[in-house]
C-alpha cells in the first residue's frame, strides 16, 4: 500500500460550507431584522455579503489583513452598501456568524461513509485555513473529530494554504512522509497545487466540474469515488 496518511481539507470538501453559511446568514438576517434597515430581502443581502467576503478572504490568505478585521469588515461593508452605517451592528453580525456558523452540521454526500472506510486503513488528518475557534467546533458538532488524528489550522501553524510550511508541518508532525501522503481538497490553487508544490499526491474534489489545465494525481466529482482510489 503506497499511501499511509490522508490529509483532508474541511470546508467545501467535507463540511458543506455553502449550505451551512447560507443557513446561518439567513438566521442572522431574520434575527437582526435587517429588513427594517432597508435591506429588502435576504437574497440581496447574501449576494452583497458573498462578494465582500470573497475579496476579504483572498486578502486574508495573502496575509494582507488580520482575522479580527475580516470578521467585522465583511459585514460593515455589506451594511454600508445599503447605506447602513452602524459599526455596533456590524460587530454584532460578525460575532453572531462566528458563534452560529460552526453549529451547522450539513456535510457533503458520502462524507461519513468514506471516512469510516478510510479510517480503517489510513491515518487521517485535517489541514484547513480558518479560525481555530470555528474549525474545532465544526468538527465536533458534525461528529467528524473522531476520524482525525491531527488537526492543522492555518491560524495555529502561522501560514495559510497554499504556503508550503503548512503542508510540511502537517506531514512532519504526523510522522508521515510526503511520498506516502495524499491531500484531498476542493480548492485547486490552495489545496491541490499547494500540495503538489511540496511533492504530495492529490485528489481534487471538483463537484462543479470546473475546467482547468493543471496536471493533478486524481480528480473526483463525488466523495465516494475516493474508495475506488484508496
Amino acid at each position: 500500500m503506497k499511501y499511509k496518511d490522508i490529509f483532508f481539507d474541511l470546508d467545501r470538501t467535507l463540511w458543506d460550507f455553502e449550505k451551512n453559511s447560507l443557513d446561518c446568514l439567513q438566521d442572522i438576517y431574520e434575527e437582526n431584522a435587517l429588513i427594517n434597515k432597508g435591506i429588502s430581502s435576504f437574497d440581496v443581502f447574501f449576494k452583497i455579503y458573498k462578494n465582500y467576503n470573497k475579496i476579504l478572504w483572498d486578502a486574508y490568505r495573502k496575509e494582507e489583513i488580520k482575522k479580527e478585521f475580516l470578521r467585522v469588515e465583511r459585514f460593515r461593508l455589506t451594511l454600508q452598501h445599503f447605506h447602513v452605517n452602524d459599526d455596533l451592528l456590524a460587530n454584532k453580525l460578525g460575532d453572531d456568524y462566528i458563534y452560529k456558523s460552526p453549529l451547522k452540521t450539513a456535510l457533503f454526500p458520502h462524507t461519513i461513509k468514506v471516512l469510516e472506510y478510510l479510517y480503517q486503513k489510513y491515518s487521517l488528518h485535517i489541514i484547513t485555513n480558518g479560525f481555530k475557534e470555528v474549525q474545532y467546533v465544526k468538527l465536533q458538532n458534525s461528529k467528524l473529530r473522531k476520524y482525525f488524528k491531527n488537526i492543522f489550522i492555518s491560524e495555529e501553524v502561522g501560514v495559510n494554504k497554499p504556503h508550503s510550511k503548512i503542508f510540511k508541518t502537517a506531514v512532519e508532525t504526523s510522522n508521515a512522509t510526503i511520498e506516502t501522503s495524499m491531500m484531498v481538497g476542493d480548492d485547486l490553487a490552495v489545496d491541490i497545487l499547494g500540495a503538489a508544490n511540496v511533492g504530495m499526491d492529490q485528489i481534487y474534489f471538483n463537484p462543479q466540474r470546473n475546467m482547468h489545465n493543471e496536471t493533478i494525481t486524481h480528480e473526483i466529482v463525488s466523495l465516494n469515488e475516493i474508495m475506488e482510489i484508496l
